[in-house]
């Protein structure tokens, strides 16, 4: 019996079979947003390779160039190729807008702690935030110890 091996669309192993493990960083299934990631394309006539502004500005000629040949329908697909590497494109600078917003945020916040922990602002705050009220402060359970009597 002759069994062939299919391969798959990414050509890669990550080696353990299992989601965990191998270099590759996949979210969900999905390719990391990274705008240095290189594409495979498989276009209308032409295999293309390279990242999403390449591939952009590659479709957007070959749609020119049909265009300029008359053939309107190659030229309607090129163009089509071209406008779904320009969403790619804009997804991955939505996603990078977005983690920098975070990345600024929580950088703020360590900043905010670690001036509050330098100034002592936030020592011996109740649940409200407010400074207690002297004598009020929970108090340790102290046991009366016995005395020793020297013998």
């Amino acid at each position: 019996m002759n069994v062939k091996r299919m391969r798959t669309r990414n050509h890669r192993s990550n080696g353990g079979g299992g989601s965990s493990g191998g270099s590759s960083r996949h979210l969900n299934g999905q390719i990391p947003m990274n705008r240095n990631h290189v594409f495979d394309s498989h276009g209308p006539d032409v295999r293309v390779r390279g990242t999403a502004q390449q591939l952009f500005e590659k479709y957007l000629q070959h749609g020119r160039d049909a265009t300029g040949a008359g053939d309107r329908v190659a030229a309607e697909a090129y163009f089509q190729h071209a406008e779904h590497y320009f969403r790619i494109m804009n997804a991955m600078a939505q996603a990078a807008q977005q983690s920098q917003q975070e990345r600024a945020e929580r950088q703020a916040v360590r900043q905010q702690r670690l001036s509050s922990a330098e100034d002592g602002s936030d020592m011996g705050r109740g649940e409200e935030g407010e400074m207690p009220v002297r004598g009020e402060e929970p108090q340790p359970d102290i046991q009366p110890q016995p005395e020793l009597s020297e013998g």
